[in-house]
């Protein structure tokens, strides 16, 4: 559990996420519904404002900007969320033409925020899956 200024955003361990995403419809990726498509291919991150993740959020945009810069991602948009419902969420999708919204991330079901490794991994097996992440690519010893 973590607990920012008072707010309460649940961090599930691993074992309980397999438990949980199995018996849960909240927890499917399948069910959830994407924010509104921009231009592509372009990220969109949702997080959760109550938990103070902004700073999160604009670190990992600056990160992917970086090894993504215009044009291979058109756009990068943070979207904060302060409800009851998105308690505790991180989310990172990736826009693509003539696709919905692909989930790259959700910290519920992952079971924390990504490395920045692994998630430009997975971007750039989607926008460009010859590149080379040059350090990022390299297995850890």
């Amino acid at each position: 559990m973590a607990e920012s200024a008072g707010v309460y955003c649940p961090l599930p361990s691993e074992q309980d996420n397999v438990e949980q995403a199995k018996g849960n419809p909240a927890l499917d990726s399948s069910t959830f519904i994407p924010p509104a498509p921009l231009m592509s291919p372009s990220i969109i991150i949702e997080f959760c404002d109550r938990c103070r993740w902004l700073h999160r959020a604009t670190w990992v945009s600056t990160e992917l900007f970086l090894t993504f810069p215009p044009p291979v991602l058109k756009a990068i948009s943070i979207i904060p969320l302060n409800s009851e419902e998105t308690g505790g969420r991180f989310r990172v999708w990736l826009n693509l033409e003539g696709s919905p919204p692909q989930l790259m991330w959700d910290r519920k079901i992952e079971g924390g925020f990504p490395e920045l490794k692994g998630l430009k991994q997975r971007i750039r097996d989607y926008v460009q899956p010859g590149k080379s992440l040059g350090h990022s690519d390299k297995k850890s010893e």
